[in-house]
């Protein structure tokens, strides 16, 4: 088993390849260099990334071997990256049903990001109010405050990604230390 720090992004979007997973992703890369887990060279892809949509009904499967390594994959990681897209002003059912497969202590020493993303600001809340919770819930320790992106926000998601982490950085670095 390796000893070295995982990345995870975990994509409760219904549509594989969505802009969710694209803005995972790109949390996942700056969030992995302002923790200390990856270097600034420019490194490609650093995360695994669990495509919920990919596993759709199985994830109501409990004998299921795909959920059951993607939980394993997720419970081993060292930061996971939980991106959903704001539906009916929270998480979607999809992550959901993943997120039921971990007990109490499921991901008891991963530190998690909730990131969503929405298309009204009104929403802007859901993250802190209904996705966090529901991860430290579970087990993860949940250092920063949630990042929400609008959509309008996705084309300079660099900016959205750099103001969020002048306050989120020294705590992901810290968590991971601990």
């Amino acid at each position: 088993m390796s000893t070295s720090p995982t990345i995870t992004v975990v994509v409760g979007n219904p549509k594989a390849g969505s802009r969710t997973r694209a803005v995972g992703e790109a949390i996942a890369r700056r969030a992995a260099v302002a923790a200390g887990l990856v270097s600034d060279t420019g490194e490609a892809d650093t995360a695994g990334v669990i495509e919920l949509a990919e596993l759709g009904p199985q994830l109501f499967d409990w004998s299921s071997a795909p959920v059951r390594a993607a939980t394993e994959q997720l419970a081993g990681s060292t930061l996971a990256i939980i991106a959903t897209p704001v539906y009916k002003a929270t998480y979607t059912g999809l992550l959901k049903a993943f997120l039921d497969w971990f007990g109490q202590t499921g991901l008891a020493g991963v530190t998690a990001v909730p990131v969503m993303v929405g298309a009204s600001a009104a929403h802007a809340l859901a993250v802190e109010v209904h996705l966090r919770p529901l991860l430290v819930e579970i087990g993860a320790t949940v250092p920063t405050r949630g990042l929400f992106v609008l959509e309008q926000e996705l084309e300079s998601l660099d900016v959205t990604t750099t103001t969020w982490l002048e306050q989120a950085a020294p705590l992901l670095a810290a968590s991971i230390r601990r």
